[in-house]
């Protein structure tokens, strides 16, 4: 006799688990507990399997027919139901092994001590914010160049263009990373070339008025900040070297620049050489 909603509903648990059959191998597993289990029994090559199903009521009566009506098929077509259910659950441990964000971040991992801290912070952040909520959960494999478009579009919208342009580069990079580690046959990004607006520079040209230079060396001395970034600003201006020269600068290279014989020896044993 087939089963009914009412009949599982008024079944009661007993000391032992007990079944209640429904039709074509589908039944109820009770347990002692309460707790109700779908099961599915079939036989393929001449060897009796079980199915699950889920759990009542989570599953309901209705939607354990259907699954033993989609799991008859399979038979019918010679495919053990079983077996097709581990694939289709091992395929989407892949799939989600190989999505973009648990790529994105193993390359982020790779790459993050090659980085200064603030820059890998600025990719990670533009990544979580911009990226992963629509692409983080796709396969890499799975991303076409309008999916990757349909991302900087949002990022566009917002007024952030040369965020946008970034992103994409950031994208680019995570693809061919999953290219190098097979996990995707191509990178959709070059695809994109011209999509979107170049981004704007912005120049900062060199201070030329003698009045505005005369500001900004007032500044420059007027700074109150800590010993080293007070005694780069005053040497800045005497050495005309870049930012990053003249913090890896060191002193056994003064005497080879025309600033050494006006700082004097003095000068830089006050400034802490050793």
């Amino acid at each position: 006799m087939a089963l009914s909603d009412l009949s599982i509903r008024n079944a009661k648990p007993s000391d032992k688990p007990y079944k209640l059959p429904d039709e074509k191998g589908l039944f109820l597993l009770i347990h002692p507990n309460g707790s109700k289990y779908w099961r599915q029994k079939y036989r393929f090559n001449g060897k009796e399997k079980l199915l699950a199903f889920g759990v009542y009521p989570d599953i309901s009566l209705k939607d354990a027919r259907a699954r033993r009506d989609d799991a008859r098929k399979l038979l019918a077509n010679g495919i053990d139901p079983g077996e097709a259910k581990k694939a289709q659950k091992a395929a989407g441990m892949e799939r989600a092994a190989n999505s973009f964000e648990v790529v994105a971040r193993e390359w982020f991992s790779k790459n993050r001590d090659t980085w200064a801290p603030s820059h890998a912070d600025k990719i990670i952040t533009r990544l979580e914010r911009d990226v992963f909520p629509w692409l983080g959960s796709k396969a890499t494999t799975d991303i076409s160049a309008p999916d990757v478009l349909a991302v900087l579009h949002r990022i566009e919208k917002r007024g952030t263009l040369d965020t946008a342009h970034r992103a994409k580069g950031n994208i680019s990079q995570v693809m061919r990373y999953a290219i190098a580690t097979g996990r995707a046959e191509r990178d959709p990004c070059p695809d994109l070339r011209g999509a979107l607006p170049p981004a704007r520079e912005t120049n900062f040209p060199s201070i030329t008025d003698p009045v505005k230079v005369a500001e900004l060396l007032r500044a420059m001395d007027a700074f109150s900040g800590t010993l080293v970034v007070k005694a780069a600003l005053l040497l800045a201006p005497l050495l005309f070297v870049r930012p990053g020269e003249l913090r890896q600068a060191e002193w056994k290279r003064a005497d080879a620049t025309p600033a050494a014989r006006y700082l004097g020896t003095s000068s830089r044993t006050e400034l802490g050489d050793s």
